[in-house]
């Protein structure tokens, strides 16, 4: 299919995706990041990993050789300083190298906008980026793409942040102007199939889905998917420059990258021919199964996190109200006992049911019997077996959706909640003996979720921290098949359970 690939932006959004693809397919790739320690675990056999920086083009020179295809993922919209100038200086070191290397292509994916109207700085500067990359090379393959819709990315973070924490929002003019969406499993498509085009002159393709909607559109196609009902308001009045600092305060995680991006919406993004269509065999999917596909596969992707990978390994949450990922909470926590992982691991297939909560029991059947009174499961179901679990299978208010025996259990709350939770154990093998950790998940809907999270936040660190103490004493105190303790004895001050499952 192609030589040897060179990727920079690996550490990237679109760029680490891409990277995935390429090792999934048996690619050789190379990677060029000025943090090579970041990609450490991301790669396989068939990639290599070394130090460069576009801003420096001694360190390109070595990192081009052998390569037949370079992406460029690089732009300074987060940086500080003046991004349209360090975007130029970036892109023609980049293809000043590549030419002298005799790299036969280089792709780049920019954004789709009209030149002949007065673009935002941000378009113009992907735009221009593209001109100064074909000053300098003779075959340069640009994409122009629309709103980006994928879990993880800006644009759809934005959207999520947006329809989650405001029932109301007020919408400045921007909201109703045009765009055209393509999902990020598309977007990849077309990088990938780039790679089949014949040795020719470059060109530009502009890439999208097929509707043309507007920001409010996917709001409100998002919220339906959610569940959520929102109200807008148009303000004609806001300028993108006050709304970008209105949304610096309900999203302060984008709001640098996100204010300039905001700035954009007042220019139309538009697929203006069907060039790419006569050339690719992709077929964009539609904004509707853009968004379907999105939260999808963050289920997908966050069920397959690995906790003990991605959290400190000191095992407390590193910020108040727990991580974030994506849409969900998490707070994880660890404790270290001295009995192997299968030993460790017994109090926790025989939690619930008789055995009990190991930290105030009757805290938790309250909230079963709460639950019940709003139309909910209750503590009706029990367990089935008090010591064999199994997939699927009901667990009180709980149902068991992962069990690996003597490592891994997952249970999703099937009590009514303002979101989705989940509860999960792990047990790893550790010098002092085993290692376990607690992790309680939730998914808040919308508003409502949030204030449910953080309102009851503060007794996670009582219910949680005591189950997890009495969790491990269970586990040294017994034997190598011990007896499950009916109720280890529950603190009077005992407050309510995590939002996980075991809420108030």
């Amino acid at each position: 299919m192609s030589g040897l690939i060179l990727l920079t932006g690996a550490t990237g959004y679109v760029g680490g995706r891409l990277l995935s693809l390429l090792q999934q397919q048996g690619i050789p790739v190379r990677c060029v990041t000025r943090r090579p320690e970041a990609l450490r675990d991301r790669i396989n056999a068939t990639t290599q990993v070394v130090p460069g920086d576009v801003f420096d083009p001694q360190s390109l020179q070595s990192a081009f050789e052998g390569v037949e295809t370079a992406y460029y993922f690089v732009h300074s919209m987060g940086d500080n300083r003046d991004f349209e100038s360090q975007d130029r200086i970036a892109a023609e070191n980049f293809a000043k190298a590549a030419t002298h290397a005799g790299v036969r292509r280089i792709v780049y994916l920019g954004g789709l906008g009209n030149p002949d109207e007065k673009l935002s700085k941000h378009l113009r500067s992907r735009q221009e980026t593209g001109d100064v990359l074909r000053a300098h090379h003779a075959q340069v393959i640009e994409f122009r793409a629309s709103i980006v819709i994928g879990s993880g990315s800006l644009s759809f973070e934005m959207i999520r942040a947006l329809v989650e924490r405001l029932p109301i929002m007020i919408c400045p003019r921007w909201v109703q102007v045009k765009a055209q969406p393509i999902a990020v499993e598309d977007l990849l498509a077309y990088l990938i199939a780039v790679l089949e085009l014949p040795a020719s002159a470059s060109q530009v393709y502009e890439i999208g889905g097929p509707d043309q909607v507007s920001y409010g559109q996917i709001m409100q196609e998002y919220a339906r998917q959610r569940g959520l009902t929102r109200w807008m308001i148009p303000v004609p009045l806001l300028t993108p420059y006050l709304s970008s600092l209105w949304l610096g305060l309900v999203t302060p995680l984008y709001a640098r990258v996100g204010r300039k991006l905001v700035e954009s919406l007042r220019n139309p993004t538009l697929v203006s021919n069907n060039l790419a269509e006569s050339v690719f065999a992709v077929r964009p999917r539609s904004v509707r199964d853009s968004i379907t596909r999105a939260l999808v596969n963050e289920d997908r992707e966050f069920a397959e996190t690995r906790w003990s990978d991605a959290l400190s390994s000191a095992g407390q949450s590193q910020s108040w109200g727990g991580d974030r990922y994506g849409s969900r909470l998490v707070d994880s926590r660890t404790i270290t006992v001295t009995v192997p992982p299968e030993q460790a691991f017994t109090p926790i297939r025989r939690i619930g049911g008789r055995t009990g909560w190991y930290y105030g029991n009757w805290l938790w059947s309250l909230r079963g019997f709460l639950d019940l009174l709003i139309g909910g499961v209750g503590v009706r179901r029990s367990r089935r077996d008090p010591d064999n679990l199994h997939v699927g299978e009901p667990l009180d208010f709980w149902r068991v959706e992962v069990f690996e025996p003597n490592h891994r259990l997952r249970l999703q709350a099937e009590m009514k909640l303002p979101g989705r939770a989940w509860l999960e154990f792990e047990v790893t093998p550790c010098e002092q003996g085993s290692t376990i950790r607690q992790t309680a998940i939730f998914d808040p809907l919308g508003l409502a979720g949030l204030l449910y999270w953080y309102g009851i936040y503060p007794l996670h660190q009582f219910v949680f921290a005591g189950m997890l103490r009495n969790l491990a004493r269970a586990a040294e105190s017994s034997d190598r098949d011990p007896a499950p303790p009916h109720d280890i004895v529950p603190q009077a001050t005992a407050p309510e359970a995590h939002p996980s499952g075991a809420q108030l």
